[in-house]
């Protein structure tokens, strides 16, 4: 088994984690079986020092036998740099302080580090917007600061739906018609009067099927997905929402998005990303803190955490010349 010096994970507050839910427990728990010593970092515990890229992390340790479930240790200086893994982990919204940690982890990646995913991919993809770079897989999509030029795409569409770029977990998504009294404050409160930029697409009938989550690791499709289906008079199948996860297998659809972007994705470092698709239509790329984890292993036993290690312990070792 490789031996290396730590993993360091920057993440949300353990405390505020589900830990039968959170696929990035999930991903420090595979960490810990291989022997890894495992490190926490939060939100704001980077910092620069002389061109090294340091976190102010603690010792975690992660049990759900037991409770608490999680033990952290002291506060510790870390330099990163060769020989390190550090996942990113946190949650959106990708304002301007998660903008200035991909530079600091930029600055621990040039030192050796392995940074999953890799900064510059998380800076340059926004999970909404980045579909668009393969408009053939995707809905009809507009994207526009200008209520008026969204509003002439649902004349044209009809039923839609209409998102902000930087939220998760189904938050601020509407659906939308031409005829709905409601459609001008709907583009009013999307694009803040105009002031940032807001995505509408033609809307998708087959979510009632379920909005598949389709994980990606190192370029190839996992076996599973998991399908969260919308309940009662709700639209939205996200789990935050009150959708309901039913695990299956994945489908040719499915296979034919992967084999799309799987090369692309692996060619900008993006180790782990979860694709959300509707139908045989792209919505999504998540690259910040992909989820689904658990439910899938819950219901086949696939690990992906698993085997996002055993692609990341090969590709350490290769770069290690062992």
């Amino acid at each position: 088994m490789m031996s290396l010096p730590r993993m360091v994970v920057l993440m949300d507050p353990p405390e505020r984690c589900n830990p039968k839910k959170d696929s990035t427990l999930a991903m420090v728990e595979a960490a810990q079986r291989r022997g890894w010593p495992v490190w926490c970092l939060l939100a704001g515990g980077l910092s620069l020092r002389d061109g090294v890229a340091q976190a102010a992390a603690r010792p975690f340790r992660v049990d759900l036998t037991v409770r608490p479930w999680f033990e952290l240790g002291a506060v510790e200086t870390l330099s990163l740099g060769h020989g390190d893994l550090v996942l990113a982990r946190r949650d959106p919204p990708f304002d301007v302080e998660y903008l200035h940690d991909t530079h600091l982890l930029e600055v621990a990646e040039v030192a050796g580090a392995l940074v999953v995913n890799r900064p510059q991919a998380l800076r340059d993809l926004n999970e909404k917007l980045a579909t668009q770079l393969f408009p053939a897989l995707c809905p009809p999509t507009c994207v526009s600061r200008d209520a008026s030029v969204l509003k002439a795409f649902v004349a044209q569409h009809g039923d839609c739906v209409g998102k902000i770029l930087d939220a998760m977990g189904g938050r601020s998504i509407f659906r939308l018609g031409p005829t709905d009294p409601n459609l001008n404050v709907i583009l009013e409160t999307l694009t803040d009067d105009g002031q940032r930029l807001a995505l509408v697409q033609r809307f998708l009938p087959d979510i009632v099927d379920g909005d598949k989550r389709v994980l990606v690791i190192d370029g190839e499709p996992a076996p599973w997905l998991l399908a969260r289906l919308p309940q009662g008079d709700e639209f939205r199948g996200n789990l935050a929402r009150g959708g309901r996860g039913e695990v299956r297998a994945l489908g040719a659809a499915e296979r034919a998005i992967v084999a799309e972007l799987g090369p692309w994705l692996k060619a900008r470092g993006l180790w782990f990303v979860g694709l959300d698709v509707i139908g045989d239509r792209l919505t999504e790329i998540n690259v910040t803190s992909p989820t689904c984890v658990r439910e899938i292993a819950a219901a086949t036993g696939y690990d992906a955490a698993e085997a996002l290690f055993e692609r990341l312990e090969l590709h350490m070792r290769e770069r290690r010349g062992s």
